[in-house]
């Protein structure tokens, strides 16, 4: 996928890999605390930097399936690459995790930088349906 982007002229790269509990929960206390310094409650900046950062111990990066796939700024805008990750990120096994119009489904919100690995056929039935993991696992039961 990267080798068919770069041949292509897009700049890109995994930005985030696996992440341990305690990254993972320092990533979360960071949120909440800039959450915090905006003048947020404690219980309202813990719900807000939840819809951005997973709990910890429920996060796909922890499990190792999920990367975070950035733009080299020198080659490519963000723009650019996330949306030739949208449109062929499926060929090579990989999904857009958290699709901006499936926010209420996921219960997270847009990024455009998060792909997970479900391997070629279910990317294509996801990508091609245009729905989401969850919507996915449910046509499954």
């Amino acid at each position: 996928m990267f080798n068919d982007a770069r041949a292509q002229g897009y700049g890109l790269f995994v930005r985030e890999g696996y992440r341990t509990q305690e990254e993972q929960q320092q990533l979360l206390e960071e949120k909440i605390e800039a959450y915090e310094n905006e003048g947020k409650s404690k219980s309202e900046a813990k719900k807000l930097a939840e819809q951005w950062v997973a709990i910890p111990g429920t996060s796909e990066h922890q499990l190792g399936i999920a990367v975070d796939i950035n733009a080299d700024a020198t080659k490519s805008s963000s723009d650019d690459v996330y949306s030739r990750l949208a449109e062929n990120a499926y060929k090579y096994g990989f999904i857009k995790r958290y699709p901006s119009d499936k926010t209420d489904i996921t219960g997270v919100i847009n990024e455009p930088w998060h792909y997970r690995y479900v391997g070629k056929e279910a990317a294509l039935e996801i990508y091609s349906s245009g729905i989401c993991l969850e919507e996915y696992i449910d046509t499954l039961e």
